[in-house]
């Protein structure tokens, strides 16, 4: 069976929802604000004859005709960066400020770690940190391309992250912490959402990978709550359908961590639908209506789920 068949009852169209995970994703960059401006990038983009669209929602998300955005020099020289249109969401919604301790928990290859960069104009601190050291060579060319200076890479599992380096003063480094401003949590998970650009996902869908993965994105949540400081916001987002990995997750961390599901503002233009409190018999705190949903046939993107929580002590 289609995994996607199992959310129909989540969806307002069906019909739309199937065939939009059947269509291709069109091709988009995000335009790095490190290196320049979005009206430099657009005439950039204008005198080399490069066909482009802006986005209804965000000024600086741009989709492209050609389906290859890395072969003109906008791109080469880090002005443009190909990011999926839905997964800006994450980023918008942890709102990260110039100066501030922010720790992007799962970061290769990217994409999010230097929108948050450029978000913060490339001040503060920003750890990139991701599990899987091959993986991590994507993050630092990427980061290096960019622009992106104010990062610090780092390989461990994120579930049991220690702030032990961060928490000591030496002489090579000018200050400590021990607690972050914010985190993002982009989960691995079974990634459903990602079926248009890569429709081999839904062949090697299994419940049972589901539930494995489930286990890790309640440690990586708890871990990110746990070191964030009281006031503080974690971002807990996912590219996948599956209330197991959304919702549940969310239910479970606010029963055992000091944190609160909040409100965050969409951007005017992107259609999103909120958490839902039941599933398969499995009941879920009511504040998780304040996470989104966001489904392909709405937008024309991916799918994708976003949630934003304050912690409270």
């Amino acid at each position: 069976m289609n995994p996607l068949q199992r959310y129909a009852p989540l969806v307002d169209d069906e019909e739309a929802f199937f065939a939009a995970c059947e269509r291709p994703l069109p091709s988009v960059v995000r335009v790095n604000t490190i290196k320049t401006t979005v009206a430099r990038a657009r005439e950039a983009l204008d005198d080399e004859g490069v066909a482009y669209e802006p986005t209804d929602w965000h000024p600086g998300i741009l989709k492209l005709e050609d389906s290859s955005p890395g072969t003109n020099w906008p791109y080469f020289h880090g002005w443009l960066h190909g990011q999926e249109e839905v997964s800006a969401l994450p980023a918008i919604a942890l709102d990260p400020q110039p100066g501030e301790r922010v720790w992007d928990t799962c970061a290769a290859p990217g994409s999010k770690t230097t929108q948050i960069a450029a978000m913060m104009d490339d001040e503060g601190v920003l750890i990139g940190n991701d599990n899987n050291l091959g993986r991590l060579s994507a993050l630092r060319h990427n980061a290096e391309r960019l622009g992106v200076t104010n990062l610090v890479v780092s390989n461990q599992d994120a579930r049991n992250f220690s702030m032990k380096p961060y928490g000591e003063r030496t002489p090579e480094k000018s200050e400590s912490f021990e607690q972050f401003d914010r985190v993002l949590v982009d989960a691995p998970c079974s990634c459903e959402g990602t079926c248009r650009k890569n429709p081999d996902v839904l062949d090697e869908w299994t419940m049972n990978h589901v539930k494995s993965v489930a286990g890790i994105q309640k440690g990586i949540l708890r871990r990110a709550v746990q070191v964030t400081k009281a006031g503080g916001n974690v971002v807990y987002s996912t590219c996948t359908f599956a209330p197991e990995e959304n919702e549940a997750i969310l239910d479970f961390v606010l029963e055992r961590e000091d944190c609160e599901v909040v409100e965050w503002d969409v951007p005017d233009g992107f259609e999103t639908a909120p958490g839902i409190t039941e599933w398969e018999g499995d009941e879920y705190d009511p504040s998780v209506t304040k996470a989104r949903r966001v489904y392909p046939h709405h937008n024309d993107t991916g799918g994708f789920f976003t949630a934003k929580l304050e912690v409270t002590a």
